[in-house]
Parts: C-alpha cells; sequence; structure tokens
C-alpha cells in the first residue's frame, strides 16, 4: 500500500510499504482522509518534532478518518465511517483520574517518541484496536470530520479555562488551524466577544467565519487592547506571542498556552503574571473530548470551512507545502482513498 513516509529532514516521501497484517483484537480501516498538522511539518522539515527524532522510517499523520474496512467482534461493522482516537486505547477511555489518561506515557499515531516509532495514519490502509474508533453520526461527511482529533486538541485548552469563559472577553492569538479550531470552541463555550489577531489576512478570514467578531491583522498596524481580556488562547506558537498574551489579559484574566512552544527555556514577562495575578494554562493534545468534537462538527457546518485545502496521497510533497505556508492556508488535508460520500 502507499503511505506518507519521513525519512529524516526534508526526505518526505509516497512510498509503498507493506499493509498491516492486524491481530484478532485489531480493526482495519480505509483510511480516507488525514489532516496535516505542525508536528507533521517538523517532521518532514527538520527530521524532529521538539525532542523526538526520527531514527527509522516513520508513517506521518494522526488526523484521520476513514471507514471500516474489516471488523471484530465488538467494533463498528465494516462500512462504517469512524474517526479514529490517535492514542492507546488507555488513553482514549476517558476513566476518571484527577491528572486525566492523556498525561500518562502512550503511543500517538505518527510520532517518534517511542522506539520503535508509532506509525501514523497517512496511509492507505491503518490497523488500530477498537477502543480507538468512533463512529461518526449520518450526516457528517468525512471531509469535515477530519477536523476532529484538533477541533478535540481547541477544546481540551478551552476546557481548562473552566467557568471563566462564559460572558468573557476572549482573545486568541495565532489564527492558525488550531486557533480557528480555538476561536469555534470559545463560542461554543459562551464566549461573549471573540478577537483574532495574526499577521496574515487569510487566516483571519477563517477565524471570521467560525466566530471571531473582530480580527486585528498584526502586519498591517492592526494592534490589541493592552489589560482588556478576561481570557486570552495563546495559538501561534511563538514566544513574542505569548508575552503579548500577558500584555492583553486583565487583571485576574487567564492565559491558555495552546500553541507549541520552542524546548527550552524560554523569555517571558513574569512581572504582568505576577503583577495582574494572572492564571497560566498549559494544555497538553486531549483526553475525553472527541465524542464532543464530532458532535459539534456533525451541528456546525461553519467548521469546514477550516479545511481551506485537499491534496491527492501522491502530491503529498505539495500539500505540506501548502500546509506550510499559512498566507495561503487553513488546514490542509490529505485525500489517502476515494471518498465513498464524493457523487462523480
Amino acid at each position: 500500500m502507499k503511505a506518507v513516509v519521513v525519512h529524516g529532514a526534508n526526505d518526505l516521501r509516497v512510498d509503498e510499504v507493506p499493509a498491516p497484517r492486524p491481530a484478532d483484537d485489531r480493526v482495519t480501516v480505509r483510511i480516507v482522509y488525514g489532516g496535516i498538522c505542525g508536528s507533521d511539518l517538523h517532521y518532514a522539515a527538520d527530521g524532529q518534532n521538539g525532542p523526538y527524532r526520527v531514527r527509522e522510517p516513520l508513517v506521518l499523520g494522526h488526523e484521520v478518518v476513514g471507514v471500516v474496512a474489516e471488523s471484530v467482534a465488538g467494533a463498528p461493522k465494516a462500512g462504517t465511517p469512524v474517526a479514529i482516537h490517535p492514542a492507546t486505547p488507555c488513553a482514549a477511555a476517558g476513566a476518571a483520574e484527577p491528572t486525566g489518561l492523556h498525561l500518562r506515557p502512550g503511543t500517538y499515531l505518527g510520532s517518534a517518541s517511542t522506539e520503535p516509532h508509532t506509525q501514523g495514519g497517512f496511509a492507505e490502509i491503518l490497523a488500530v484496536q477498537p477502543a480507538q474508533l468512533r463512529p461518526l453520526p449520518a450526516g457528517l461527511p468525512l471531509r469535515r470530520a477530519v477536523l476532529a482529533e484538533p477541533f478535540s486538541v481547541a477544546l481540551h485548552g478551552i476546557r481548562r479555562l473552566g467557568e471563566r469563559v462564559r460572558g468573557a472577553r476572549a482573545l486568541v492569538s495565532g489564527a492558525g488551524p488550531i486557533g480557528a479550531l480555538a476561536v469555534a470552541a470559545l463560542r461554543h463555550a459562551g464566549a461573549a466577544e471573540i478577537v483574532a489577531a495574526d499577521l496574515r489576512s487569510f487566516p483571519l478570514k477563517v477565524a471570521a467565519a467560525v466566530g471571531a467578531g473582530t480580527t486585528v491583522n498584526l502586519a498591517e498596524g492592526g494592534e490589541i487592547e493592552e489589560s482588556a481580556f478576561d481570557v486570552v488562547v495563546e495559538a501561534a506558537g511563538a514566544v513574542a506571542s505569548l508575552g503579548a498574551a500577558a500584555t492583553a489579559a486583565r487583571p485576574g484574566g487567564a492565559v491558555l498556552q495552546l500553541g507549541m512552544l520552542p524546548s527550552g527555556p524560554v523569555p517571558v514577562a513574569m512581572s504582568s503574571v505576577i503583577a495582574k495575578e494572572l492564571t497560566v494554562f498549559g494544555s497538553q493534545r486531549f483526553d475525553v473530548e472527541l465524542d464532543e468534537a464530532i458532535a459539534l462538527l456533525a451541528a456546525d457546518e461553519s467548521l469546514e470551512t477550516v479545511v481551506s485545502h485537499e491534496f491527492a496521497l501522491d502530491d503529498a510533497v505539495a500539500a505540506f507545502a501548502c500546509a506550510a505556508d499559512s498566507s495561503r492556508s487553513s488546514k490542509t488535508v490529505l485525500r489517502v482513498s476515494a471518498d465513498p460520500q464524493r457523487k462523480p
């Protein structure tokens, strides 16, 4: 079968790889769409994502949806459209624990964090455990459902902010795919006003389409009000953006670090955090939000705006170049195999 494989820095290929030979307790899924994430881009460009370096050929992709090909007892039957939780079932089970199961060590599709690496979902067939599958509701297109994993990340982060979101004046700094989905998550959580800021006009248009009432283009002279927001979501993954977030938050407000910052120490104006008694939240992937993400995607057609480009699997290199250019793209997806819902 074909798969998108990274062999090292700037060495991304569409390879022929062996199809999985699943164990008796595995379900095979024919992957239809896969969304390109920032971690995929880092692996492709740098050969590593944070501290995790590619040491063997790695099939990328963890934002994947498809159709069950061969099932097992207790799993959705063949032909069922499904989203796939990319973590091991222990992280997907959702048992109540104070820390959340997603913070425990485990595997994640398309990750070099384990030895051997955990191969990902940008492949024509993927074998997973039944607990990783989420059947999709009737009427939810697979192309929109591919947002389920990143939307879960945004929902988890906004959930970390708690009740302070309802009725809040909120700022999202960075309007890429995660930022846009954070805007939608804030809207669904009851934020009264949402402002999105970015250096590019294209992502700001997407943010406006999913719920940002005001957009600020920082590259064109737009400015963010100081000490004016109840909650600020840093979604750019930029150190300067984190500093701006602390400046924008009102006294007693909260900052959510949703974007991934570089590993190692980063300079932060802690004086603002101290003087304004800010609460700073971290957010790591997601825990039990996948079902909520799927339900909201089924109910909210505006979210499809986040999917800006679609490429065939054979054009993966061009797709990655598109995904890396935020001036013209939001969420770029790979069409791994034929979409059974799409009319000829």
